[in-house]
């Protein structure tokens, strides 16, 4: 890891400190351009905003999807506190942007946590395949 690197990720754990000093879960990202400039930075805010969907990464990613051109997401690294979770991991994938850096991983963070046991959620399918697959027939051509 660089300086600069290692620079761009303590801003990214000084951020996630920030999330939990105002009640949040303790994550922070900040996004970089392709000339190394920040061009945004986010903290959870998914308790004082009560809305599960407010990681920093996926704030980022949906941002970058919306403000940048492809080649220029492209060129992008996000810098977090944690690596991102499966949601985020989507939305980085969909928005294009080049790549991520982050601090602790999945399973350090699970060490550092209680263990809560997921509900699993019941999936049925598929079903319906000649309605459903005619939607999407010839849309990603």
């Amino acid at each position: 890891m660089t300086p600069v690197e290692e620079k761009l990720l303590r801003r990214a754990i000084e951020l996630a400190v920030a999330a939990r000093a105002a009640g949040d879960p303790p994550f922070g990202s900040l996004l970089v351009g392709p000339g190394g400039e920040v061009l945004r930075e986010e903290c959870n805010t998914t308790v004082t905003e009560n809305d599960i969907t407010l990681h920093p990464e996926l704030k980022l990613a949906r941002w970058a999807a919306r403000e940048l051109d492809a080649s220029t997401a492209f060129e992008t690294t996000m810098y977090t506190s944690c690596q991102p979770c499966g949601m985020c991991t989507g939305a980085i994938e969909r928005s294009g942007l080049g790549g991520v850096v982050f601090a602790l991983s999945t399973e350090q963070l699970g060490a550092l946590k209680p263990s809560t046991p997921m509900p699993d959620v019941r999936m049925h399918g598929p079903s319906l395949f000649d309605l459903a697959s005619a939607a999407v027939d010839g849309y990603y051509l």
